[in-house]
């Protein structure tokens, strides 16, 4: 009888109205509060050094909030594009970043800064190709990967991918840029393992790669510099360890329980990139062990929650898709801060979210919000199954 047909039960994740499935929000909710500790902490590493070289204490985080308001609008609104939609932008955003990634070499379009050329500059707007670059490798990947899953078998499939990471990393050297050298060869070797290629054949990528960090390092004199400095940084303490010691007095000052938010004392202009790259080192010093242990926790959570959505993935391409962008926020995670803590050589590589700078903010958070938009869409899936 149709009056004993038991009902299913509607599906527990998020809520539902006529736009459908409102997706993994505790993600999204992680994400922007993450993005909110970076803009305070943006504010409290810079108001200094802003008020002496600018003559306006709120000059970064103005910026920064911009920043946060791009970023948003772009993670809100590319959730909406279902994903598989963007498997034909893999190639081209790759070829994208190549070439703009080559522009940086132009003269007038290339904008160089402390001794590296990294940006290109149009008027007073500025790019970091490179925080493009990276993101253009995932989709292309996960596309390529997705398109013939046999090819993952194979040295020879997965070739094109490994010509993709290379060519970037090649620019990227030249620039030079030790540092999202490391993370690109990385997240390119990391998306082949995950792929599922055989362990064979990983081993014969690897190795290669393995052997080429220490060849770059030696062939240029700033970087056997660096590595000295890592190796002993009180042996130039004015000199390439000075930022390594400061970093560490911050760390150092910041004991257990920290000094107080905006109080710390290596933001006047003691710590170089305070702001920036070094960012870790404020907020290790303002609020502690136990505040860097919840800034953690925030950032674990993040990572966890992409891989729950990966792992909801109906299709091959969603999948490799969220997690080569929750590889690619992890190694950076990892790497900024095993430098600022001296446990790899110093190396330029902001902390995502977190750090001052408009390019890499917007980009990553419109890759966040590619992973929420797949958790939408995961829960669409299962409505329509229901």
């Amino acid at each position: 009888m149709p009056g004993n047909k038991k009902r299913r039960p509607a599906p527990a994740q998020g809520k539902r109205g006529r736009g459908g499935d409102a997706g993994d929000l505790f993600f999204l909710f992680a994400v922007i509060l993450l993005t909110a500790v970076g803009c305070v902490a943006v504010y409290s590493a810079s108001s200094y050094n802003a008020a002496v070289q600018y003559g306006d204490s709120l000059y970064f985080l103005k910026k920064q909030l911009l920043g946060f308001a791009l970023g948003l609008a772009a993670m809100v609104g590319i959730s909406f594009l279902p994903h598989e939609k963007l498997k034909r932008a893999g190639l081209p955003v790759l070829i994208l970043s190549l070439v703009l990634l080559a522009l940086v070499f132009v003269p007038g379009i290339g904008k160089s800064n402390y001794g590296a050329t990294r940006w290109i500059g149009f008027g007073g707007f500025t790019l970091q190709p490179s925080e493009l670059a990276k993101y253009g490798l995932v989709l292309f990947t996960a596309g390529y990967f997705a398109k013939d899953p046999a090819r993952m078998r194979t040295g020879r499939g997965v070739l094109p991918v490994l010509f993709a990471g290379l060519g970037i990393c090649a620019l990227v050297i030249l620039e030079p840029n030790m540092s999202v050298t490391m993370l690109i060869a990385a997240v390119t070797v990391g998306m082949i393992f995950l792929a599922g290629c055989s362990w064979k054949t990983l081993f014969a990528i690897a190795v290669p790669v393995l052997i080429a960090v220490p060849a770059l390092i030696f062939i240029e004199p700033y970087r056997l510099k660096r590595l000295s400095a890592f190796l002993d940084p009180w042996e130039s303490p004015k000199g390439e360890g000075y930022q390594l010691i400061q970093s560490l007095y911050a760390l150092a000052n910041g004991d257990f329980f920290g000094t107080g938010i905006f109080r710390s004392r290596q933001k006047y202009r003691f710590l170089p990139f305070a702001e920036s790259d070094f960012i870790l080192s404020v907020i290790a010093e303002e609020t502690g062990f136990f505040g860097v242990l919840l800034l953690f926790a925030l950032v674990g959570f993040i990572i966890y929650r992409g891989i729950r959505i990966a792992r909801q993935c109906e299709s091959f391409y969603g999948y490799m898709l969220v997690t080569g962008i929750m590889l690619t926020f992890s190694v950076q995670v990892c790497l900024n801060a095993l430098v600022v803590s001296g446990c790899i050589p110093p190396t330029g590589l902001p902390f995502p979210l977190v750090s001052a700078g408009n390019t890499s903010l917007i980009v990553t958070m419109a890759a966040m919000g590619v992973v929420y938009g797949v958790s939408r869409h995961n829960g669409n899936a299962k409505r329509h199954r229901m």
